[in-house]
């Protein structure tokens, strides 16, 4: 059993039961969202949109990267220029993508990848730590993962993570591509960027003790190595890690028995 400290951060990440007053949004025949109210009106006079009690179809999915760009444009939120796949499933094919931006207001789910990078050293285990850059649009200064991001569209999760260890810290592609995938997780959470509903893809990766990440593309500040019960400590006592990290935390707690 989960230890409350631990526990929490579960809780804070599924935060909301849906619908909360949103409407689903379909694709055809597939529910793939809930749509914030605010940008209901909006989308209802694209012709591609047929409203019915509880729900809306767009019934031409080509049309959406255009629908939400064009919201994105009349400032219902800021548009990223990086297209993610649209699924009803994280397991089924793609049926449209949207930009990243649209995500929280269309409560599409987004898939990401994060790398716990381990280090088995003399004295226990060690886990790099990252603290994020303080430009950062969403949690400044937080501390992160070695390596996470976002899939975008077309890719696939490792390719991901490999690709992103390469950006954010310097990891080879061949060490990077020994990561394990070790859970999936999802959360469904309100944040101030709108809804989150997310499924994560969480990598184990063991580490050499000669190797050192570099920050490579500004995502982060700086990386520290931490024994493992440090990092638990500070899950558990603090909100000094970036929400959903939390989470991918006390999944490897729990997997090392230092969760309850």
């Amino acid at each position: 059993m989960l230890h409350p400290a631990l526990s929490r951060h579960i809780d804070a990440c599924n935060n909301i039961t849906l619908p909360a007053g949103r409407t689903a949004f379909l694709l055809g025949q597939d529910h793939v969202g809930w749509i914030d109210p605010e940008i209901l009106p909006a989308l209802l006079r694209f012709p591609q949109i047929r409203p019915e009690p509880g729900r809306i179809t767009l019934t031409e999915p080509a049309a959406l990267p255009g629908i939400a760009e064009t919201l994105a444009r009349e400032g219902f939120y800021l548009f990223r220029d990086e297209a993610f796949d649209v699924r009803a499933d994280v397991d089924q094919p793609s049926l449209a993508t949207i930009d990243r931006g649209a995500l929280p207001s269309f409560g599409v789910t987004a898939v990401g990848v994060h790398l716990n990078g381990l280090v088995r050293k003399a004295d226990g285990l060690h886990l790099w730590v990252a603290r994020r850059a303080a430009n950062k649009p969403l949690d400044p200064g937080k501390l992160d993962h070695l390596a996470a991001g976002g899939v975008a569209a077309g890719m696939g999760a490792l390719e991901t993570l490999v690709k992103e260890a390469g950006e954010e810290a310097a990891i080879p592609p061949d060490l990077a591509g020994r990561a394990e995938l070790k859970a999936r997780l999802h959360y469904t959470m309100l944040r101030e960027e709108g809804l989150r509903r997310d499924t994560l893809f969480c990598y184990d990766l063991e580490l050499p003790e000669d190797f050192t990440p570099v920050a490579v593309d500004g995502e982060v500040e700086s990386f520290e190595l931490w024994p493992i019960k440090r990092v638990r400590d500070c899950v558990a006592e603090t909100d000094d890690f970036k929400f959903n990290v939390n989470l991918v935390l006390v999944d490897l707690f729990a997997r090392l028995g230092m969760a309850s």
